[in-house]
C-alpha cells in the first residue's frame, strides 16, 4: 500500500556445565542463508522515494519476542537497529555495543584480541580497541528465529561459532513474548595444544536513549543513568554475574523510556567470569581493552557514578580453556525489559512479557536468569521445529530458507503485543502487527489477508484474537471527521470523511502516534470507508482460521456471524443490479493509487469468495435460510463477473476504467482463498487455469526477464505500465499470493519460479533480507522495507495435499 521501555537486559549469560555439551555434527542447517561476513554487496537497491527508510543492506536477522521490543547486530556484527519504542524504527550503530574474543595458546607470550565487528567507529570512540575484524573472515547464516557468525579467523587457534536466537516458538504464548535474546558460543580446539578463550560483551547504558520518534539518538538523554554489578547463587549450581544498566526515577515514575539492561554470565568449574561496572563508552575503552587484550580478563571493577549526561557503559568477559580436540558449548543472552508503551495520545500499556514479570520496570536480571538456564532447551525447541523443513528435500533450500527468515518482521516489524494498564490481566492480550514504519498503522485488513498466514499456522490463537478485535468494530460507528488526502492534491481544497461508517470494516486498528485500539480506521491516503477489498477480506480470513485449524472451533465461528452479516451487507450498497459490488472509480482497495470502476478482477473475485465463505458459515451453525440467500447471491454474481470481465484468456482488471484490458497479478486472489479453504471453483475450471498461465507468461516472464517476481499489473500486449507507480511494481506479498495459486492449480515448476524471482531479487541481487520491502520496479529499487505483506510466502505451506 502507500499511506501516507522496556529493559534491555543484555545478559550476556554463559551457562556451561563442569561436563561441556558436545557440538552436534552439523550446527548449522544445511539451508540457512549464507554471507561472508561484512561482504559489501554491489549494485544494491535503493529506494524509490525520499521519504521512506533506507538504511542499506547490513542487515541480520533480529532478537526479541512478540511485542517485547527488538534489536539486531548487521552481518558485519555491530548492533544498528532498535525497534523497541513502540512503532518506530531507529538506525544507529553504538560503539559501545560489541562482542570481543581473546585466545592464546598455551605456552605462547601473548594472545589475539579482537573486535568482531568487520568495522570500527566514525568519531573515534574506544580508540584503544582492535577494530576492523577481517572483511569474509568466516560466514554469516540465517534461519530466523537462530543466526550464526562462524569466525574462521586466521589468527584464531580455536574454531568459534555463535548461535542467536530468542525464544520465539510454535504455539506458545508465553517464551514467544520474552524479551530475551540468547548467545550460545560453539568453540572447538582443532590444534595439539590448551587454547585460553575469552569472549567479552561490552554494553552502553542506553536508558532514556528511546523517547523520540526519530530514527536516531540525537535526542537520547543519558543524565540519571547508573550501572550496578550483581552477582546470585543459583540453584542450579554456579553464580550468575553481570551489571545491571538502570536509570534514576522521578518519585517513582515509570515512564516508557524507562528500564533497565542487564549483562550477566554464569560462573561455574572451568568457566571464569570478569566485569567492568562502569567507563566512558565515548572514550577511548583502555580501562575495558587493556586487561582484555592482555589475558582476557577485566579489572572487576565495582567503580559506579550517575551520568551527567556523558554516555556510560559497562562489560563482562568469560573466559575458558579448550584441551587439544575438546569442544564445547557456552550459552549466552541478552535480555531487555522496557514494560510501558505509551502512544501519541498518552494512554499507557503494558507489554505481553509483563504478564509473567511484572510491569514495574525492575525485572531485567530475573528475565536474564531465565536466558541462561533455558538456552538449550529453547534451542532445542528451535531446531524441532525447523527440522521436518530443513529435511524436506522435495522442495528447493533458497525456499526452505527464505519460509523461515520473512518470519522475522512477526517481531521486528514493529509488533504490539500488550494490554491496557490496569485491565484485568486474564483477558486476551491485544495484538497487532505493524504495515510497516513508513506506514505505520496497526493490524492493516487488506495487508494482513496475505501477511496473516504463519500467525494462523503457528499461532491461531492470536490470529483469532485480532479478528475478533476487527469484529467488534464492525458495528460501531466513529463519527470524528479527517482529511481524504488523495482526494485533498486531486482537488486543491480539504476534503473530509468520517473515520469510520457502521458496517465498514476498518482497515487499522489505529497509529502509534495516536490511541491504537481504540481510535480505529485512521484517516489517511484514502476514504476506507468505501473500499470494495477490505469487507470481503475479513469475512474470508474468518472462514479461513476456521478451516484451517481443524474445522473444530464452531464458538469462533457462532461469535463472528453478526460481524460477518453486517460486513456482507454493507458491500451490498455498492451493488448496481449486477450483484457484485462495483469499485468508485478511485482506488478503492489495497491498491490504494490504481484507479478501478465498475466490476473489477479484484474486489469482484473477492466478493464471490466471500458469498461462498458466508454460505459455508451459515450452514455450520445452522443457518439454512441465510446460507441459501448467499448461493443465489452468489450464482447471480458469478455470471456477471464472468459476463463483464472474462476475455477469453483471463479476467480483464475492470469494467470501465483506462486500465481495463490490464493483466493484473492478484486477478484470482479469491480463487487463492477457495483453494485454501475448500470453497470450490468460483468460476470455471479452464478460466482458472488460462488465466493463471496468462499471468505467468506475461506478469511474471515479461517483467525483469523472469526473475523478479509478478508485476501487479501489465498491458494487454505483454508490456509494463508506465503511467501508474503500482501497476508497474512487483508486491512481494501478492507475488507469494498468486504462487500459492498456482500451486493449488498444480502448476507447481511456475510456482516456485514466481517465488525464487522473489528470493533472487532479497537474497541475491538488490540486499534486501531481513528488511523485505512491500514493492519494487524493473530497476529492483524498492518501496516501504520492512513490509508485513511478504510473510505471505507461508501461504505455499497451507494449500490443502490434495491441491498440490
Amino acid at each position: 500500500m502507500r499511506k501516507h521501555l522496556l529493559v534491555v537486559a543484555v545478559v550476556f549469560t554463559l551457562f556451561a556445565s563442569v561436563s561441556p555439551q558436545t557440538l552436534r555434527s552439523d550446527e548449522i542447517p544445511k539451508i540457512a542463508w549464507r554471507r561472508p561476513l561484512g561482504k559489501p554487496l554491489e549494485n544494491p537497491g535503493v529506494r524509490k522515494n525520499k521519504s521512506d527508510i533506507d538504511d542499506g543492506y547490513w542487515q541480520g536477522a533480529p532478537v526479541g519476542g512478540f511485542g517485547a521490543g527488538t534489536f539486531s547486530r548487521t552481518y558485519r556484527g555491530d548492533f544498528a537497529r532498535w525497534h523497541i519504542k513502540a512503532g518506530v524504527h531507529k538506525y544507529v550503530s553504538v560503539p559501545g555495543n560489541q562482542f570481543a574474543m581473546f585466545q592464546q595458546v598455551a605456552g605462547e607470550s601473548q594472545g589475539v584480541a579482537q573486535v568482531l565487528t568487520n568495522d570500527h567507529p566514525k568519531n573515534g570512540e574506544l580508540s584503544s580497541w582492535k577494530w576492523d575484524y577481517p572483511v569474509g573472515a568466516g560466514d554469516y547464516a540465517a534461519l530466523f528465529p537462530k543466526s550464526w557468525f562462524d569466525y574462521k579467523y586466521d589468527k584464531f587457534p580455536a574454531h568459534v561459532v555463535v548461535e542467536q536466537f530468542s525464544p520465539v516458538l510454535p504455539d506458545n504464548y508465553k517464551e514467544s513474548s520474552y524479551p530475551v535474546a540468547v548467545y550460545r558460543w560453539h568453540a572447538e580446539n582443532p590444534t595439539n595444544k590448551a587454547v585460553t578463550v575469552s569472549v567479552l560483551l561490552s554494553w552502553t547504558n542506553m536508558e532514556g536513549w528511546f523517547r523520540a520518534h526519530t530514527h536516531d539518538f540525537q535526542s537520547a538523554l543519558s543524565q540519571g543513568n547508573v550501572n550496578h554489578p550483581r552477582k546470585e547463587s543459583l540453584s542450579s549450581g554456579g553464580t550468575m554475574k553481570g551489571v545491571l544498566f538502570d536509570r534514576d526515577r522521578a518519585d517513582g515514575t515509570l515512564n516508557e523510556w524507562d528500564g533497565q539492561f542487564t549483562i550477566a554470565a554464569l560462573e561455574s568449574p572451568g568457566v571464569e567470569v570478569f566485569y567492568q561496572n562502569e567507563f566512558l563508552a565515548d572514550g577511548d575503552g583502555k580501562s575495558v581493552w587493556t586487561p582484555f587484550s592482555k589475558d582476557g580478563s577485566l579489572a572487576n571493577s565495582d567503580t559506579s557514578w550517575v551520568s551527567a549526561s556523558e554516555k556510560i557503559g559497562g562489560a563482562i568477559a568469560v573466559r575458558f580453556t579448550l584441551q587439544p580436540g575438546e569442544k564445547k558449548i557456552i550459552p549466552m543472552a541478552i535480555a531487555w525489559d522496557f514494560p510501558v508503551v505509551e502512544f501519541g495520545l498518552g494512554r499507557k500499556w503494558n507489554r505481553r512479557y509483563t504478564d509473567f514479570y511484572g510491569a514495574d520496570g525492575n525485572n531485567s536480571w530475573s528475565i536474564a536468569r531465565d536466558g541462561l538456564l533455558h538456552a538449550a532447551e529453547w534451542s532445542d525447541a528451535i531446531d524441532a521445529w525447523q527440522k521436518p523443513y530443513i529435511n524436506e528435500d522435495s522442495k528447493p533450500d533458497w525456499y526452505r530458507a527464505m519460509l523461515f527468515n520473512e518470519l522475522y518482521t512477526l517481531t521486528d516489524g514493529g509488533t504490539f503485543w500488550g494490554r491496557p494498564q490496569g485491565s484485568d490481566k486474564n483477558a486476551p492480550a491485544t495484538f497487532a502487527l505493524l504495515e510497516c514504519f513508513d506506514y505505520a498503522y496497526y493490524g492493516t485488513l487488506d495487508v494482513r489477508f496475505y501477511a496473516s498466514m504463519p500467525l494462523l499456522k503457528f499461532w491461531p490463537d492470536i490470529d483469532k484474537r485480532v479478528l475478533r478485535e476487527f469484529a467488534d468494530t464492525v458495528p460501531r460507528e466513529y463519527p470524528e471527521l479527517g482529511l481524504w488526502v488523495a482526494k485533498t492534491q486531486e482537488t486543491g481544497s480539504p476534503v473530509l470523511h468520517k473515520r469510520k461508517k457502521i458496517g465498514a470494516v476498518p482497515h487499522d486498528l489505529g497509529v502509534p502516534e495516536g490511541d491504537p485500539f481504540v481510535l480505529v480506521n485512521e484517516p489517511g491516503w484514502q476514504d476506507t470507508n468505501d473500499w470494495k477489498d477490505l469487507n470481503s477480506k475479513f469475512v474470508l480470513m474468518v472462514y479461513r482460521d476456521y478451516v484451517l485449524t481443524g474445522k473444530t472451533d464452531k464458538q469462533f465461528l457462532r461469535d463472528m456471524w453478526p460481524a460477518v452479516q453486517i460486513a456482507m451487507k454493507y458491500l451490498e450498497q455498492f451493488d448496481h443490479g449486477g450483484g457484485i459490488p462495483e469499485n468508485s472509480g478511485y482506488p478503492d482497495q489495497t491498491y490504494d493509487s490504481w484507479i478501478v470502476r465498475g466490476v473489477s478482477a479484484y474486489c469482484g473475485g473477492l466478493w464471490l469468495a466471500a458469498l461462498r465463505a458466508s454460505e459455508e458459515t451459515a450452514r455450520v451453525l445452522g443457518e439454512t435460510k441465510s446460507a441459501d440467500a448467499y448461493h443465489s447471491q452468489f450464482l447471480k454474481a458469478q455470471k456477471t463477473y464472468i459476463d463483464k470481465l472474462w476475455n477469453g484468456e483471463y479476467f480483464r482488471y475492470d469494467e470501465q476504467s483506462e486500465y481495463r484490458d490490464s493483466i493484473q497479478a492478484d486477478q484470482l486472489a479469491g480463487q487463492w482463498y477457495a483453494n485454501m479453504t475448500g470453497l470450490g471453483d468460483l468460476y470455471p475450471k479452464q478460466m482458472q487455469l488460462s488465466a493463471a498461465k496468462k499471468i505467468f507468461a506475461t506478469n511474471v516472464m515479461k517483467f525483469g526477464n523472469g526473475e523478479m517476481g509478478a508485476a501487479n499489473g501489465m498491458a494487454a500486449n505483454g508490456s509494463i505500465i508506465r503511467d501508474n507507480e503500482q501497476a508497474q511494481e512487483v508486491w512481494v506479498g501478492t507475488s507469494f499470493g498468486f504462487a500459492a495459486l498456482l500451486l493449488s492449480e498444480g502448476l507447481t515448476k511456475e510456482a516456485y519460479h514466481t517465488a525464487w524471482g522473489i528470493h533472487h531479487v532479497v537474497y541475491e541481487t538488490k540486499g534486501y533480507w531481513f528488511r523485505t520491502p512491500e514493492a519494487w520496479d524493473d530497476t529492483g529499487n524498492f518501496r516501504a522495507p520492512m513490509y508485513m505483506r511478504p510473510a505471505a510466502v507461508w501461504a505455499m505451506e497451507m494449500i490443502p495435499t490434495s491441491k498440490q
